[in-house]
Protein backbone atom coordinates (compact mmCIF):
# COMPACT_ATOMS: atom_id res chain seq x y z
CA UNK A 1 0.00 0.00 0.00
CA UNK A 2 1.34 3.61 -0.85
CA UNK A 3 0.45 6.14 1.97
CA UNK A 4 -1.91 8.42 -0.13
CA UNK A 5 -5.02 10.54 1.65
CA UNK A 6 -8.35 9.77 0.78
CA UNK A 7 -10.13 12.85 0.82
CA UNK A 8 -13.13 12.99 3.05
CA UNK A 9 -14.54 16.19 2.64
CA UNK A 10 -18.07 16.61 2.67
CA UNK A 11 -19.57 19.13 0.01
CA UNK A 12 -22.38 20.20 1.72
CA UNK A 13 -25.50 21.89 -0.42
CA UNK A 14 -27.07 25.06 0.88
CA UNK A 15 -30.90 24.21 0.90
CA UNK A 16 -31.72 27.64 2.04
CA UNK A 17 -30.25 29.23 -1.47
CA UNK A 18 -31.36 32.39 -2.28
CA UNK A 19 -34.27 31.82 -5.52
CA UNK A 20 -33.52 33.94 -8.36
CA UNK A 21 -34.47 32.60 -12.02
CA UNK A 22 -35.90 33.81 -15.06
CA UNK A 23 -37.92 31.75 -17.50
CA UNK A 24 -39.52 32.42 -20.86
CA UNK A 25 -40.70 30.37 -23.82
CA UNK A 26 -43.89 30.09 -26.72
CA UNK A 27 -45.47 28.03 -29.06
CA UNK A 28 -46.98 28.83 -32.44
CA UNK A 29 -48.75 25.28 -34.11
CA UNK A 30 -50.55 26.74 -37.02
CA UNK A 31 -51.41 23.01 -37.92
CA UNK A 32 -53.26 22.51 -34.00
CA UNK A 33 -54.03 26.23 -33.43
CA UNK A 34 -52.29 25.53 -30.05
CA UNK A 35 -50.55 29.70 -29.71
CA UNK A 36 -49.29 30.79 -26.37
CA UNK A 37 -46.48 32.51 -24.73
CA UNK A 38 -45.21 32.36 -21.50
CA UNK A 39 -42.58 33.88 -19.18
CA UNK A 40 -41.76 34.81 -15.56
CA UNK A 41 -39.00 35.64 -13.07
CA UNK A 42 -38.42 35.45 -9.71
CA UNK A 43 -36.47 37.26 -7.43
CA UNK A 44 -36.49 35.95 -3.59
CA UNK A 45 -40.07 35.94 -2.45
CA UNK A 46 -41.20 38.42 -5.27
CA UNK A 47 -42.78 36.61 -8.57
CA UNK A 48 -44.10 38.01 -11.31
CA UNK A 49 -44.85 37.05 -15.03
CA UNK A 50 -47.28 36.56 -17.88
CA UNK A 51 -48.88 34.52 -20.07
CA UNK A 52 -51.10 34.69 -23.49
CA UNK A 53 -53.20 31.96 -25.09
CA UNK A 54 -55.32 31.71 -28.38
CA UNK A 55 -59.22 30.41 -26.89
CA UNK A 56 -60.72 28.11 -29.42
CA UNK A 57 -63.05 30.76 -30.29
CA UNK A 58 -60.31 33.30 -31.64
CA UNK A 59 -59.89 35.66 -28.76
CA UNK A 60 -56.69 35.87 -26.67
CA UNK A 61 -56.40 35.39 -22.94
CA UNK A 62 -53.89 37.84 -21.37
CA UNK A 63 -52.75 36.79 -17.93
CA UNK A 64 -50.55 39.48 -15.86
CA UNK A 65 -49.58 38.14 -12.13
CA UNK A 66 -47.57 39.20 -9.18
CA UNK A 67 -46.68 37.83 -5.40
CA UNK A 68 -44.47 39.73 -3.78
CA UNK A 69 -44.24 37.04 -1.10
CA UNK A 70 -46.06 39.36 1.57
CA UNK A 71 -49.56 39.90 0.29
CA UNK A 72 -50.52 36.74 -2.02
CA UNK A 73 -51.08 36.05 -5.27
CA UNK A 74 -52.65 38.61 -7.53
CA UNK A 75 -53.76 38.20 -11.16
CA UNK A 76 -55.01 40.35 -14.11
CA UNK A 77 -57.21 38.82 -16.73
CA UNK A 78 -57.86 39.67 -20.19
CA UNK A 79 -59.38 39.11 -23.24
CA UNK A 80 -59.27 40.48 -26.18
CA UNK A 81 -60.65 39.88 -29.95
CA UNK A 82 -64.11 39.11 -31.40
CA UNK A 83 -65.65 35.50 -30.48
CA UNK A 84 -66.13 33.71 -33.70
CA UNK A 85 -68.06 30.10 -33.40
CA UNK A 86 -68.47 28.03 -36.11
CA UNK A 87 -71.70 27.47 -37.99
CA UNK A 88 -73.61 24.47 -37.44
CA UNK A 89 -74.22 22.88 -40.66
CA UNK A 90 -77.81 22.83 -42.03
CA UNK A 91 -80.00 19.65 -41.10
CA UNK A 92 -80.99 17.53 -43.97
CA UNK A 93 -84.97 16.94 -43.63
CA UNK A 94 -84.99 13.37 -44.55
CA UNK A 95 -88.30 11.43 -46.14
CA UNK A 96 -89.13 8.24 -46.12
CA UNK A 97 -90.83 6.81 -49.42
CA UNK A 98 -91.60 3.82 -48.25
CA UNK A 99 -89.91 0.04 -49.12
CA UNK A 100 -90.47 -1.10 -52.59
CA UNK A 101 -90.06 -4.75 -54.17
Amino acid sequence: MTGRKIDTSVHKVDEEAYPKYHFEYGVKDGHTGDIKEQSEERDGDAVKGEYSLVEPDGTVRNVKYHDDGHSGFNAVVTRTGHAVHPQQPAKLALTYAGYHH
